[in-house]
């Protein structure tokens, strides 16, 4: 779907620039045109002979060429490309996009870019947390920028967390998403829940579960760059939406999210239930902090509202509707009676006995069973991989009147 497709991408200062050569040889590959801008920065760590001789264009860096004089112009670098990825992207190039800083011809682009613009973080651990960061990702994406999240892992550092740069094929694959398949949801109002629930003790303590989030916010945002309309309804997590078609809804605990889902779903073409929703909580919550006392503590619990047995009772023809099922026993017929039970279009089971599956991963492995039990399996991937999966799926299955 890349073929012909123009793709500029600016290089910024960053260890991960040395994933860039990888990226243009698969975008060639793909039958793209390729040109890439490079900050001085960018230089050091990956030389313009490599990126000019993949992408088969002269690598641009200055305003002027030094040899003949001539001016490169930014306005026609940004109207010449059907998509700009800047990648990497460090803490200094984000503050300089998000505050338009035109310093030097990789940003004098980006504000000429009459085109899509995606971008890649990369920076180490410390930096990628620090406040400024998130605002400058919330900044970008306000403006209509689509933000390629980092992954987690072992930084240049040696700390471990969120920064690395996403790997290229997954890249790609996004871009590919992109051109291929970015208005077929267009008009359609999708309900995700996603995150968990945390059931109040007292004050100071609940019952919750580990689910980072992850996989809801990566559905969502591939529905959104899609073209759907987007109602997050989000447990505590640390992740922040990037997108100007997804509308986030934060609860806290199951009865809040339950009631969030139903006042939200009769409106709604697709409901994709990823939430890892609490299935009890205390019957009584101590209006101050339980102390520490000899001997066994006992804490009464009642069942939560089933949220996805309700929607699939409110369900339409219409109306689709996804579940998830996590298990770690009797996978398949646990995620068949949960699909036949709570009225689904289909279920998407991932088991914690897989390694790099389920809660706390940026990879998950799923098979989706569909109403009629057919199976459709999948290698691990990232979870935007995932993601694109799950939406494709829905698309083949779903009415799209």
């Amino acid at each position: 779907m890349l073929k012909g497709k123009k793709i500029l991408i600016g290089v910024t200062g960053s260890i991960a620039a040395y994933k860039i050569p990888f990226l243009v040889r698969l975008l060639k590959k793909e039958e793209a045109e390729v040109k890439v801008l490079i900050s001085d920065a960018g230089k050091d760590f990956v030389t313009p002979l490599t990126l000019s001789t993949l992408s088969e264009n002269p690598v641009l860096n200055s305003f002027f060429d030094g040899s003949s004089g001539e001016w490169e112009s930014h306005v026609e670098l940004g109207n010449w490309a059907d998509v700009y990825l800047v990648a990497p992207v460090t803490a200094t190039t984000l503050g300089k996009m998000a505050n338009g800083i035109a310093d030097n011809l990789l940003i004098a682009t980006y504000l000429a870019a009459k085109c899509p613009v995606f971008f890649a973080p990369a920076m180490d651990l410390d930096m990628f947390l620090h406040p400024s960061t998130a605002e400058n990702v919330r900044r970008l994406t306000s403006f209509g920028n689509i933000e390629i999240k980092p992954k987690e892992g072992e930084l240049a550092s040696g700390l471990i967390g969120p920064g690395r740069m996403e790997e290229p094929e997954a890249i790609v694959k996004r871009l590919s998403a992109f051109f291929e398949k970015k208005k077929d949801f267009n008009g359609k109002k999708v309900l995700i829940t996603a995150g968990p629930t945390y059931e109040a003790i007292d004050p100071v303590r609940f019952i919750g579960n580990h689910s980072s989030g992850k996989m809801g916010y990566a559905i969502a945002e591939v529905l959104a760059d899609r073209g759907a309309n987007v109602v997050l309804i989000t447990g505590p997590v640390n992740i922040n939406t990037s997108h100007k078609n997804i509308k986030r809804i934060d609860v806290t605990s199951a009865n809040e999210m339950y009631e969030a889902c139903v006042n939200e779903f009769d409106n709604t073409d697709i409901g994709i239930l990823s939430a890892a929703v609490a299935d009890y909580s205390p019957k009584e919550t101590a209006k101050e902090k339980i102390k520490k006392k000899t001997g066994l503590l006992s804490i009464d619990l009642k069942p939560t509202k089933d949220i996805l047995a309700e929607l699939g009772r409110r369900k339409t023809e219409r109306q689709f509707l996804v579940g998830f099922a996590l298990e770690t026993e009797n996978e398949f017929a646990n995620a068949e009676k949960k699909l036949k039970n709570k009225n689904l279009d289909f279920i998407v089971l991932n088991s914690l006995k897989e390694k790099g599956a389920g809660f706390g991963h940026d990879t998950n492995k799923i098979t989706i069973i569909e109403e009629n039990l057919k199976l459709s399996k999948y290698e691990l991937k990232s979870k935007q991989e995932v993601a694109i999966d799950i939406v494709d799926k829905i698309f083949e299955l779903h009415p799209n009147d």
